[in-house]
């Protein structure tokens, strides 16, 4: 299925579920405001995906005189890629995510963590492979299912304090509505990351290894972005966590059965067969 057709999937299916939540909390008034809302949340998640997402996690851009922008620069223009905007993620934990809703509009981010850990050839592995990401055009599902499930979430946290559902326009309150909603907009926010094929990831990993020119690279930043993360979890939003390169750790209880990511273990595996083949 191509990302195309997975956007718009999304995109319907959200609106049709915030458009529900309307109606369980408010009837008709709500199912109204739902449709509102859904309108203007799937033109501002196309249109302001990065810019939310690099926001949530206080990103700030970067020049040509800094290290990751240089190795940024180098690997586009290797893999044939418009010049993405570069950020740094002020966290100790080490990881990367692209964003932006094509090639031209492509931001890539890097914890200050990563920066610290990695030697060069390791930083052009995880850049590499983030611009596969770019190239492969993942990074617009990516970042809208991102903006998506972080909507729902907090228009869940918003159920809690209104109080309560309306069964319909006549009646009152419904707990069990309010109760419904609030345990279906994580599940949702959930499923939106489970709708992120974990292909994409060999993918991106295959392709990386190609625009750096040797999977040994991302193989060594892999295992000590993995070792890493487990002392210094990422302080992550869990609607954002299928962006990563490596699953924030801080996405812990029932979200780790929802896992967006291919065991890293796995991961390296393969990069080590093509590395051989």
């Amino acid at each position: 299925m191509s990302n195309v057709v997975k956007t718009a999937l999304l995109l319907g299916a959200l609106s049709a579920l915030v458009m529900f939540l309307g109606e369980m909390l408010g009837g008709g008034q709500g199912l109204i405001f739902g449709f509102f809302f859904a309108v203007a949340m799937n033109f501002g998640s196309y249109w302001f995906s990065d810019k939310i997402v690099l926001s949530m996690y206080g990103a700030r851009e970067v020049g040509p005189e800094n290290r990751l922008y240089q190795i940024v620069q180098r690997l586009a223009a290797r893999a044939g890629l418009p010049m993405p905007r570069v950020y740094i993620i002020p966290q100790p934990s080490p990881n990367a995510f692209a964003t932006g809703r094509n090639p031209q509009h492509a931001a890539v981010a890097a914890t200050a963590g990563i920066l610290e850990i990695l030697t060069d050839d390791e930083l052009e592995g995880v850049i590499a492979h983030e611009l596969a990401h770019v190239k492969h055009r993942d990074i617009l599902i990516s970042s809208i299912a991102a903006t998506l499930a972080a909507a729902i979430m907090m228009a869940s946290r918003f159920a809690m304090f209104w109080g309560g559902g309306r069964s319909d326009d006549r009646q009152g309150s419904n707990p069990i509505a309010l109760l419904a909603t609030i345990i279906l907009a994580p599940i949702a926010a959930m499923l939106i990351q489970a709708a992120i094929s974990r292909s994409r990831e060999y993918d991106a990993d295959a392709g990386g290894a190609a625009i750096a020119g040797d999977p040994h690279g991302l193989v060594n930043a892999l295992k000590k972005i993995e070792s890493a993360s487990k002392m210094v979890p990422l302080d992550a939003n869990p609607a954002t966590a299928h962006m990563f390169i490596i699953k924030p750790f801080s996405a812990q209880g029932l979200l780790g059965l929802f896992s967006t990511h291919p065991p890293t273990e796995e991961r390296i595996r393969a990069l080590l067969q093509l590395g051989r083949s």
